[in-house]
């Protein structure tokens, strides 16, 4: 498998974790055969609907199936590396970042998000500056920067046209990561992907041409998507 396709490459992992085959796998969650080989063989991406899916069933974050990443994982490497008053440190502050949590959560929720325009999955976009529009928003709103609108289709099936989308500010980013990204003066949302041919910006739908990231083309990053 190629390694932009780190959706599949981390499906085939958990299924083969599991003992699953192909055909089990389908079954479980109500899929077909074709669907989960076109999934793991990179033909076709999985909707949200269906990462949430593979998520709840494997007991796993969504980022870890879209990018290859456990935070848990990552965290505990971290913690393991400090000395024994660091790791204190470390359990204070995160015992006080869960009190503050519990309270948050017993807080009104709120049924609107404040967009900050829109980014293209197509030929580009301007993004406002510091102008949010506060739009109606059903659904859970994972912890962000801020949020804005996809154009288009070229990330389908992962990202609708006219979809909401929560971004966390960053500068750099991993290849297989879904970016916010400046590309000549204009906002994309697209996939980030280095490896032996170059750097590069990506649309999920192939009928995009994949965007250069070269000394012909000014590229920065507004962050990451987060799901």
């Amino acid at each position: 498998m190629s390694n932009e396709n780190v959706i599949g490459n981390q499906i085939v992992i958990l299924r083969n974790s599991h003992g699953y085959t192909q055909d089990d796998l389908a079954k479980l969650l109500g899929y077909s055969k074709q669907t989960i080989s076109n999934w793991e063989t990179g033909l076709k991406t999985p909707r949200m609907g269906a990462i949430q899916k593979l998520s709840d069933f494997f007991h796993v974050n969504k980022s870890y199936i879209i990018d290859g990443t456990n935070s848990s994982d990552k965290l505990l490497n971290v913690y393991n590396q400090l000395n024994d008053n660091r790791q204190e440190n470390v359990y204070k502050y995160a015992t006080n970042q869960l009190d503050e949590q519990n309270k948050v959560v017993q807080m009104p929720t709120s049924n609107t998000v404040e967009v900050y325009g829109a980014v293209s999955a197509g030929t580009g976009e301007y993004m406002v500056d510091n102008q949010p529009e506060e739009v109606e928003f059903n659904g859970t709103v994972p912890e962000h920067d801020f949020a804005v609108t996809v154009n288009g289709d070229s990330m389908t099936p992962l990202f609708d046209d006219k979809q909401i989308i929560f971004v966390k500010k960053a500068q750099e980013a991993r290849s297989g990561q879904i970016v916010i990204a400046d590309y000549d003066g204009q906002a994309y949302v697209k996939k980030y992907v280095q490896d032996s041919d170059g750097c590069r910006l990506v649309s999920l739908n192939k009928k995009y041409s994949d965007l250069p990231i070269d000394e012909e083309h000014e590229m920065s990053l507004f962050g990451i998507v987060v799901l």
